[in-house]
């Protein structure tokens, strides 16, 4: 089989969806070496040489603007991937809209429907184009693949795909090099978030729950924000200049690979207070290395933490600091909830996202054919 895998969402930073990308490909392409071609497209960025040795992919990279691209993709259906790739049997999107094709098979990704009840807070050509156009391109689709059961469910009511066409591929849990062996809960170590900090990722309620417990335990360690600031982020930035955050939180900015290990075994605690999440990454990074997560009670995060972390709900900033001073003053609970954490990771598989790929690839060229 022969399969064009968009990678462009990994091209300069691997967030949350870049992150599962390189995954899936990489566990795809080790189960069936000589099968996948990555695909990316930028005016600037390139993807490196050492990428695709990486995963043991080929790739085509083309020098085209993506909003150019994507713009003729999304409204005009054209042109069609065979003119700037080569023909392929199966074309996998990594975002909700089609990729033309002439002949080839379409999957796209879908995680979450966060686009359609919350349109406002989207920008750019996801704004655009996502609410307008992902039913319709998700019926088309010959196969749509989701993380969890819950985007399933998102899919099949909201977009009306059959139940049948939808096939839920979680990623599996990282390899750290030195943590995952026992719980982490260093006794200085600082309480982490990490995400993009954007609307969803509900960071002024964090804020607001670290103001909560830094009155009641003035000698609490500091909060360390580790992800990309989006414009919508200045207000947060400023509020943690201004007493009495001042001095008690650091913002990393985005971690690049390399430093991530580092990172994740210096916290004492994961906080993902996200209003909506089609998987949540770091819950899994955190829960495979050993750190306690405390986690929203929205989209996903109940499904992916399961009995491995703390639930809240991300209304209620209060609930939020009393989660977190437990697991501050002690450190039995803490180690528990490390523990468990690590327990819930192990359930999730690399070779089971590439079995499950490849059953939505195989099935997907059978439906092209038909």
């Amino acid at each position: 089989m022969r399969i064009l895998a968009d990678y462009r969402p990994a091209l300069r930073e691997r967030t949350g969806v870049g992150e599962y990308l390189h995954g899936v490909i990489r566990a795809y392409a080790a189960a069936h070496p000589g099968e996948v071609t990555l695909f990316t497209s930028s005016w600037s960025d390139r993807l490196s040489p050492h990428v695709p040795a990486e995963l043991g992919v080929s790739a085509v990279d083309r020098r085209i603007p993506v909003r150019v691209l994507n713009l003729l993709w999304h409204r005009a259906g054209w042109p069609p991937i065979e003119a700037i790739a080569g023909d392929f049997d199966l074309v996998h999107a990594a975002h909700p809209l089609l990729i033309p094709t002439r002949r080839a098979a379409q999957v796209v990704t879908i995680h979450d429907l966060f686009f359609l009840s919350n349109r406002a807070q989207t920008a750019a050509e996801i704004r655009r184009d996502y609410a307008m156009l992902a039913g319709e391109h998700a019926r088309r689709a010959h196969a749509v693949v989701t993380s969890t059961a819950h985007g399933k469910r998102l899919v099949v009511e909201h977009l009306r795909v059959p139940e049948t066409h939808v096939y839920v591929c979680p990623p599996g849990r990282p390899t750290w090099k030195t943590l995952g062996r026992t719980p982490n809960v260093p006794r200085d170590g600082y309480i982490l978030f990490v995400g993009t900090l954007e609307p969803r990722k509900n960071v002024g309620a964090l804020l607001d729950a670290y103001e909560l417990l830094l009155q009641r335990r003035p000698s609490a360690p500091p909060l360390v924000l580790a992800g990309r600031a989006t414009p919508d982020a200045a207000p947060w930035l400023n509020r943690i200049g201004r007493p009495p955050l001042a001095g008690r939180i650091r913002h990393l900015g985005y971690v690049p690979e390399d430093r991530r290990e580092q990172v994740f075994a210096g916290a004492r605690v994961l906080v993902m207070p996200s209003l909506d999440e089609g998987f949540g990454l770091p819950a899994l990074e955190a829960m495979s290395a050993g750190i306690p997560v405390i986690a929203s009670n929205r989209g996903a995060l109940p499904e992916v933490v399961g009995n491995g972390g703390l639930l809240f709900d991300p209304a209620q900033p209060a609930a939020l600091a009393s989660a977190i001073e437990q697991l501050l003053v002690d450190e039995g609970v803490s180690a528990s909830w490390g523990s468990a954490g690590l327990e819930r990771a192990r359930e999730f598989s690399w070779s089971t996202a590439a079995a499950v790929l490849r059953r939505a690839y195989t099935e997907a060229v059978m439906r092209r054919q038909s």
